[in-house]
């Protein structure tokens, strides 16, 4: 087998501000409309594959779904120490965002609450808010962490100089980012923010892996149609070679990334939250990798 034949690493293990992870997160963001008695068993299956990393926000139908969570973690209290427990403030609609100090704090106060929880394990400003300077939001970044209520903090959709000149009045590094990255969804490999992300050993996890599910349905967009084709002919190709379903080999494409890229999978299906660990098992060659990518964007590297 020649160096361009081996398959490439996709370690199932990594870190978030000093504790171990599995490599895939769960998201909860799909709660709000589902019955509160599939929580247990949606978490625990994530737990099952090693997706210890769960992700939620005071976004997600208003609150429903930090409190879904948090009424499961309210009858499993011993559950909690299990987890790497994750939400995000900031998004006001119809404001629409809001991330000034008092405003930072209170949401995030108010999280905890719904969570039944002393604090969470990695907090996020869900959306820039051009309103508020970075000086400001980096207070309120500061009173969390220092108070105890938010073990570590980070920036979900922020643009690489959005996160540096949050980083620039903070005393203490950002844990994490959430870009939004998938094989469709490409630009974070190109506009530098992954770059950093290596430079700056921040944890990217990414929102919508599988581009809003159309990744896993093949449903084409209004828009691409062609070049979504392609893609889906090289997620197929790939899939059948590893037996796997093309969603895991778009999770396995982003877990190929040297910068430790964890997806935040979302699906309500208990069996699909379980096959989601058979994008380990790909066989991801280095050209496989770039022909994903050349079919996301149409075009061949130069």
């Amino acid at each position: 087998m020649t160096p361009d034949e081996t398959p490439l690493d996709l370690g199932r293990t990594g870190s978030l501000n000093g504790r171990p992870v599995g490599r895939l997160a769960y998201g909860c963001w799909r709660f709000p409309g589902t019955p509160q008695a599939g929580v247990a068993e949606k978490i625990e299956t994530a737990f099952e594959i090693g997706a210890n990393v769960i992700d939620t926000a005071d976004i997600y139908g208003a609150g429903e779904a930090e409190n879904m969570l948090g009424s499961w973690l309210g009858e499993q209290p011993s559950r909690r120490d299990d987890m790497v427990l994750v939400t995000k403030g900031g998004i006001t609609p119809p404001i629409p965002y809001n991330s000034s100090k008092d405003h930072l704090i209170g949401a995030c106060e108010a999280s905890l609450r719904r969570l039944r929880t002393d604090h969470v394990d990695l907090y996020l400003i869900h959306r820039p808010d051009i309103l508020t300077g970075a000086e400001e939001a980096a207070a309120a970044l500061t009173a969390l962490k220092d108070s105890g209520k938010a073990a570590a903090v980070g920036v979900s959709n922020y643009s690489l100089e959005q996160t540096r000149a949050l980083q620039a009045f903070l005393d203490f590094p950002l844990a994490a980012i959430q870009p939004e990255i998938s094989a469709w969804a490409t630009d974070a490999l190109f506009d530098g923010l992954l770059d950093h992300a290596q430079a700056a050993r921040l944890l990217p996890m990414a929102w919508s892996p599988l581009a809003g599910g159309i990744l896993a349905t093949g449903a084409a967009p209004e828009k691409g149609t062609d070049r979504f084709e392609k893609l889906i002919e090289v997620l197929d190709r790939i899939a059948e070679a590893s037996n796997v379903g093309r969603d895991c080999v778009a999770l396995a494409w982003l877990l190929a990334h040297p910068v430790g890229i964890m997806p935040i999978i979302g699906t309500q299906s208990v069996d699909r939250i379980r096959a989601s660990a058979k994008a380990y098992e790909v066989k991801l060659t280095r050209r496989d990798w770039y022909e994903v990518l050349e079919a996301g964007l149409g075009q061949r590297m130069p």
